[in-house]
C-alpha cells in the first residue's frame, strides 16, 4: 500500500466527489478511479458507496481514513525532521487582513502540536493583494480568499463563507432583513486602489465599477463606512464594530477561504501545511 494511494483516497475521502478530488490532486479522474479501485481490490471491500450525486464512505472507508490520516501524518513528521536535520525547518505563512479567524486559530495549535521545532514566520498582508506576497516570492504559502490571478500557484478551497452589505448602524438599510445589489446601486462605496488584482476588485465590488474612498485594510473598510456613511461588502459573522451593521446580500456568491502555494513546490513543510489546513477548516 503506497502513501501516493493513501493521499488519492483521502482526498476523495474529504471531497466525496471523484472530479473535485481529481482536480485537487492535479490529475484526471480515470486513473484516480482506477487507483481507488485497485486499492478496493487489495482490501477486499468497498471503500465508497458510489452514486450520480458523488460518493459516501462505507464503514470500512471510514476506518481506513483514521487510520490513512495518521500514517500520513507519520510520514509528513518524517519528512519534516529531515528538513530540520537539514537546517530547512522554516515556514513563512501570510494572512490576508487579520488573524482573527477560528479557523487559523486552531490550525496554528495543531501544526505545533504536530511539528514543534518548525519555526513559522507569519506575515499579515492588507487586502490590496489577496496572493499575500506569493507572486512576489516573499511567503511560502498563504491562508487567503479568493478570486485572484493564480498562475503559477496552486490554490485549494478550505471554506465558503456568506457575505452581507456593511452599513452605518442608523443607515435606512441597515433595518432590513437582506438585501440585494440592487439596493446599493447608487451609493458610494469603499474601493481598492487602482492596480489591484481585477478578479478581486471585481467580486467585492460586486461586479461593478465604483466610486469612493480607498481602503487598504479591515479597519479602513469599517472607518470609511462609519465616517463617511459609504457602504460596501463584508463577511457575515464578524462583529463589525460600534455604530455598524451588517445586512445579508441574497445574490452575492460566497466569499472563499483558500490555501495557496507555489505550483510545483516540494517543500514537505508546505505539504504537511496544506494538508492540516484542509482538515482543520473542514471540521
Amino acid at each position: 500500500m503506497e502513501l501516493r494511494t493513501l493521499r488519492y483516497f483521502v482526498a476523495v475521502a474529504e471531497e466525496l466527489h471523484f472530479g473535485r478530488a481529481a482536480v485537487r490532486l492535479h490529475m484526471s479522474q480515470p486513473p484516480l478511479s482506477r487507483a481507488i479501485r485497485q486499492l478496493e481490490a487489495e482490501l477486499g471491500a468497498a471503500l465508497f458507496e458510489r452514486s450520480p450525486a458523488g460518493v459516501a464512505l462505507t464503514e470500512v472507508g471510514a476506518v481506513l481514513l483514521d487510520e490513512a490520516r495518521g500514517l500520513l501524518d507519520h510520514a509528513d513528521q518524517v519528512r519534516v525532521r529531515a528538513a530540520a536535520a537539514a537546517g530547512a525547518a522554516t515556514l513563512t505563512v501570510a494572512l490576508l487582513g487579520d488573524s482573527t479567524d477560528p479557523d487559523a486559530t486552531r490550525l496554528a495549535g495543531a501544526y505545533h502540536r504536530l511539528h514543534p521545532d518548525v519555526g513559522v514566520r507569519v506575515r499579515e498582508t492588507d487586502l490590496t493583494d489577496p496572493t499575500c506576497g506569493l507572486h512576489a516570492g516573499a511567503v511560502d504559502v498563504a491562508l487567503t480568499r479568493g478570486p485572484f490571478d493564480g498562475t503559477g500557484l496552486t490554490v485549494r478551497e478550505l471554506r465558503a463563507d456568506p457575505v452581507g452589505a456593511l452599513l452605518r448602524a442608523d443607515d435606512p438599510l441597515a433595518r432590513r432583513g437582506s438585501l440585494e445589489l440592487a439596493d446599493l446601486a447608487d451609493r458610494v462605496w469603499f474601493r481598492f486602489p487602482d492596480g489591484t488584482d481585477p478578479r478581486w476588485q471585481s467580486y467585492w465590488h460586486g461586479g461593478e465599477r465604483r466610486e469612493g474612498p480607498v481602503v487598504r485594510t479591515v479597519q479602513e473598510c469599517r472607518q470609511a463606512v462609519l465616517w463617511n456613511g459609504t457602504v460596501g461588502m463584508t463577511l457575515l459573522g464578524h462583529a463589525p464594530g460600534d455604530g455598524l451593521t451588517v445586512v445579508p446580500l441574497l445574490d452575492m456568491e460566497p466569499s472563499r477561504v483558500v490555501a495557496a502555494w507555489h505550483e510545483g513546490d516540494t517543500n514537505p513543510l508546505v505539504h504537511t501545511f496544506v494538508r492540516m489546513a484542509t482538515e482543520v477548516y473542514r471540521r
